[in-house]
């Protein structure tokens, strides 16, 4: 028998972090979780509603979307994200699932090299690893060389864990680099919506593609805009050959978002007034854990977009997250994000005023 899959699979980060968590748990006053970073806040009554209208559904969904769905993702890309020409769209069953399955939903496989940030979101690796291929952790394209192994390439803006933002140019060099070689480009941008010092940039904007989108792919999720984590609801949006490809597949493996999700994103992604009301509730918890840590001597690094803090006390990561989680604040340790981050530890936004509020209060007597 062959080695079972998993063996080719790092260890789940989650499980490492176990012991911290329970130590952060017994804290008197109960665990501050700034950890995974789940969304806390109440999902908004449109899309609340629109599920429930919608929850008398017998038939099998559309694994591309109703046509309803597919426009609103279209003009939720165009307006939000500065795409003019014309986009293949695709529901997916929230972000991660694509993520770990698209190289091999694109035939990416052993002999193949798929490169990812030198620190980003542990999935991307998972994903590569999954279709027998390689991984090269690179954040520089005149690093990668002649390699003609080199299938697919990951950009994340703004990015998970840091909070860095990649300007225009810079996806330009990008994408510019990859069609060159015929290599796919996907940019992952669940996070786009929430940019604080700078504002982040799409792949998919005319002042990165202008409106041709051969060889790209955008990543978009409603998880942290619109409180939907619990949905599983994500999308798609690119070169209309990639997501054809990706749908022709997609259909085969019954990969689809279930109708009354589909219907719950399409009130989503016409409302802005949630996305404002929430943007302003991560907006004040940023401030109050920004300048706690900053008081408390650690250092923040990036940060100008997202849903995270990406601090550090120039020690190693795992002496940080013990030291946060013996005043009761679990934060999630650099380690699980690249070997370059190993004295950093990512602290979330996601919890409730009132936690967000004792984090600061125990920092405070650091």
């Amino acid at each position: 028998m062959s080695a079972p899959l998993s063996s080719a699979l790092p260890d789940f980060p989650w499980d490492l972090l176990e012991p911290a968590k329970a130590i952060a748990a017994a804290h008197p006053d109960g665990i501050v979780d700034l950890s995974v970073g789940t969304p806390v806040d109440p999902v908004p009554p449109a899309v609340r509603q629109a599920l429930a209208d919608a929850s008398d559904a017998p038939g099998y969904p559309l694994t591309a979307g109703t046509p309803r769905l597919r426009a609103a993702i279209a003009g939720w890309l165009a307006r939000a994200c500065g795409a003019s020409g014309e986009l293949g769209v695709l529901p997916t069953i929230g972000s991660k699932e694509l993520v770990a399955w698209l190289p091999t939903l694109l035939g990416v496989g052993p002999g193949d090299v798929v490169v990812i940030p030198s620190v980003c979101y542990p999935t991307y690796e998972v994903g590569a690893r999954l279709a027998g291929a390689e991984v090269i952790r690179s954040d520089s394209l005149t690093a990668l060389g002649p390699d003609r192994r080199v299938k697919l390439i990951w950009i994340n803006s703004p990015s998970n864990p840091t909070g860095r933002v990649l300007p225009a140019e810079h996806l330009r060099k990008v994408v510019s680099w990859a069609r060159e070689r015929g290599v796919v480009v996907v940019s992952d941008e669940c996070y786009v919506s929430l940019g604080w010092e700078t504002e982040p940039v799409s792949v998919l904007s005319d002042a990165v593609t202008g409106g041709d989108y051969t060889g790209v792919i955008a990543v978009h999720s409603l998880s942290k805009r619109s409180n939907l984590a619990g949905y599983r609801a994500g999308f798609l949006g690119g070169d209309p050959a990639l997501i054809g490809e990706l749908l022709a597949v997609r259909k085969h493996a019954g990969m689809i978002v279930p109708a009354p999700v589909q219907a719950a994103m399409v009130a989503a992604l016409d409302d802005e007034e949630h996305v404002a009301a929430q943007r302003a509730r991560y907006a004040s918890r940023r401030d109050m854990l920004r300048a706690a840590l900053t008081k408390a001597g650690f250092e923040i690094s990036h940060s100008e977009a997202g849903l995270y803090l990406w601090a550090t006390r120039g020690e190693d990561c795992w002496q940080t997250v013990d030291a946060l989680a013996r005043r009761g604040i679990l934060a999630a340790p650099g380690a699980f994000y690249g070997p370059a981050a190993a004295q950093h530890v990512r602290i979330a936004l996601t919890a409730t005023d009132e936690r967000v509020a004792a984090a600061a209060g125990r920092l405070a007597d650091w």
